[in-house]
């Protein structure tokens, strides 16, 4: 079953998204391995991102071997507190 994330970044900006995504997506481009939506933009108050991905187990890899260590270790112009963070069992997925 998809899993979707939504993580909301109060006060963020298109200035730290862009630096995050740069840190923790791959340089071409592309999805990280088990993503298969991203979507991103400004919304009330900060920054939202919108992720699902192929199974619960995908974003926890990604979560816990890309984001989480990357993030940690600090990326210059990223966001700077973490995000406020909704999870979805993903029901219903369309192209």
């Amino acid at each position: 079953m998809a899993f979707g994330i939504v993580h909301h970044f109060p006060g963020g900006t298109k200035e730290n998204y862009e630096a995050s995504l740069a840190a923790v997506h791959p340089s071409d481009g592309s999805l990280p391995d088990g993503q298969i939506f991203h979507a991103a933009g400004a919304s009330p108050g900060g920054w939202t991102i919108v992720a699902v991905h192929e199974t619960r187990a995908s974003w926890e890899k990604f979560r816990d071997g890309t984001l989480m260590p990357r993030l940690q270790a600090g990326v210059e112009g990223g966001f700077p507190t973490p995000p406020e963070e909704t999870e979805i069992d993903v029901y219903n997925l369309k192209p």
